[in-house]
This record gives C-alpha cells, structure tokens and sequence, in this order.
C-alpha cells in the first residue's frame, strides 16, 4: 500500500486546471505502477532487477482527485515469472475507487538494462 497526500501546492495543478485543479489521470496511473515496480523488485528472485513498463490494460478512471484528498494505492499480484511481471493496481480515495488497472512489467536487470 502507498499514500500520497495531494496538496495544492503540486507543480502541475499550475495547469491542470488553474480554476479547477484536478490531478492528471495519468499521475495517478505512474503513482500505482511505481508502487507496483517497487513491489515487484523486492521478491528474493528479482533482487538487482527494475520494472520496465511493458503493457496497461483495463485502465479505468472513475472520480477525480482534488487538492486535500487522501490517495491509497493498492498493488496485487496476479503472475510473476523470471522476467515479467503482472499486477492490479487500485487508488482510491475516503474508500471510494478512483482508477484501477492491470499493469504488466518486463523485469530487467539494473546495471545493464537488460
């Protein structure tokens, strides 16, 4: 699980939209795959390994998030080989789902990129 407290004082808030700040969908897809990545990299197996985006599927938004909201992100496993990587991801906010998606990942090793 992951939190991020989204303050106003977000860069991209300057643009996104000045009268109506409302939080990139696609920030909040990086939040919950990095979240994944991370969770991935720390299985015993892939130690000195980083997650690669590979592929997103069933990408839905369903509420916006605003400065002050509360985001949880939420990361479940649902395959893992040598070298991929499969989650489902959740955020939300107050317990009300905000985006979800099953995010794929090609798992290569750090030091060469490969």
């Amino acid at each position: 699980m992951g939190i991020k407290n989204v303050s106003i004082n977000e860069p991209f808030f300057q643009g996104h939209f000045p009268a109506q700040p409302i939080m990139p969908g696609v920030l909040i897809i990086e939040a919950m795959a990095q979240l994944a990545g991370i969770l991935l990299s720390q299985k015993l197996e892939h130690a000195g390994k980083i997650a690669v985006l590979l592929s997103m599927d069933h990408v839905k938004f369903r509420r916006q998030v605003v400065p002050g909201d509360r985001l949880v992100l939420e990361v479940e496993t649902l395959r893992v080989k040598a070298r991929t990587g499969h989650v489902r991801a959740v955020a939300s906010v107050d317990e009300s789902l905000v985006a979800q998606a099953e995010i794929k990942f090609m798992l290569v090793d750090a030091e060469t990129g490969s």
